[in-house]
């Protein structure tokens, strides 16, 4: 008698190309808005194009909006490039929320304390400079412990974030404005010294100038360079690194000094480029989700711009239909998250294959 017997297995893919990769991304963004229908049609009652219509004008619908959103896109990515050259030597900085907030500050504290004696262009390379800086220290103090004791730095990051949340607000008691407000209110509103000039024209203009400067380096430092040698290596094994004779140490507190002081940049265009004032939520959540933007890009800097593109497209599109249709701010986190709960598991899709196995066994009666 013979039993066939078919069952079902997982192969990892060796390669997928570029198209296959965001076909099955789109599919799951398809999905995504399909499962974010049935959780809003029930409670608003409305065609589920309206919706989509909703999400499109939240994000795009103006001048204005688009504008926003490209600025939003901009901070994300500025943060997953500040990412990249940690992850790629296998240090899981889980950290950019802090550090980012640490620039922010130093770049509000500039404003508060130097408008009043420096002109604007170097009152301007001052934020960069102590937003940079700040961002430096905040990142490499995990780095040192790491390398000298063997820390675990996903936890030591993640436990700076609060550090720095403490460190803020203890500052916004200082700075309060109004006195009593508990808010730093808006900084030389009155002057706006420290806040980014217009560049062709366009308020965020400079924003788009420093990310795609600071983008272009980090590809060329990681890609050309002996210092981005040296970190590829050691994330591919650090035995393999000392046998060849680099400074695993010297490589692991050099290399988080960059993601640092980039993601500490990211601060002051928050600050100094769009909202002119600090607050605990400056960072508003954006260090984890350039996580996931890195991530799912793979580390190539035009696909970080895609994905940052996407998040911020529908999150901008989720508060838009939240707000139209009377629904309470978590809302729009709840369709967010749906969206990117699919575009993670679309990874597990893309980096793996389905395959059908038929086994044939041949049984004596």
């Amino acid at each position: 008698m013979e039993k066939k017997q078919s069952y079902i297995y997982l192969k990892k893919r060796d390669q997928i190309s570029l198209k296959k990769a965001w076909f099955i991304r789109a599919i799951a963004i398809i999905l995504a808005l399909i499962v974010c229908a049935l959780f809003i049609v029930p409670i608003t009652h409305l065609n589920p194009l309206q919706i989509y219509s909703g999400i499109i004008n939240g994000a795009i619908g103006n001048k204005r909006r688009i504008w926003v959103s490209i600025r939003e896109i901009l901070v994300l990515v500025i943060i997953a490039v500040g990412l990249v050259p940690a992850y790629k030597m296998k240090f899981w900085n889980i950290g950019a929320e802090g550090q980012i907030l640490m620039g922010g500050v130093a770049a509000a504290a500039v404003m508060i304390y130097g408008a009043a004696y420096l002109p604007n262009w170097l009152l301007l390379i001052a934020i960069f400079a102590a937003s940079a800086i700040a961002g430096l220290i905040w990142g490499i103090i995990p780095a040192i412990f790491k390398a000298f004791f063997n820390t675990n730095e996903t936890l030591f990051t993640l436990m700076m974030n609060y550090v720095a949340i403490q460190f803020i607000a203890f500052c916004i008691v200082f700075w309060e404005h109004p006195k009593g407000s508990n808010t730093v209110g808006i900084i030389n509103s009155a002057t706006q010294k420290g806040w980014f000039p217009t560049i062709f024209n366009q308020t965020y203009g400079m924003n788009v100038l420093l990310v795609l400067t600071i983008t272009v380096l980090v590809y060329l430092y990681l890609k050309y360079t002996k210092h981005g040698y040296e970190l590829s290596v050691v994330g591919s094994s650090i035995n393999t690194a000392k046998y060849a004779g680099i400074n695993v140490k010297k490589v692991i507190i050099r290399t988080m000094a960059l993601s640092g002081a980039i993601c500490g940049l990211a601060g002051s265009l928050i600050v100094s480029g769009a909202s002119h004032t600090i607050s605990i939520s400056t960072a508003g959540g954006r260090g984890f989700t350039a996580i996931i933007v890195a991530w799912m890009a793979k580390f190539n800097p035009v696909a970080m711009v895609l994905v940052s593109a996407l998040l911020v497209f529908m999150e901008k599109g989720s508060v838009q239909i939240a707000s139209k249709y009377g629904l309470n701010e978590n809302a729009s986190d709840i369709l967010t998250g749906i969206i990117i709960f699919f575009l993670i598991g679309s990874e597990f899709f893309i980096n793996y294959e389905i395959k059908l196995k038929k086994n044939e066994d041949k049984v004596v009666a």
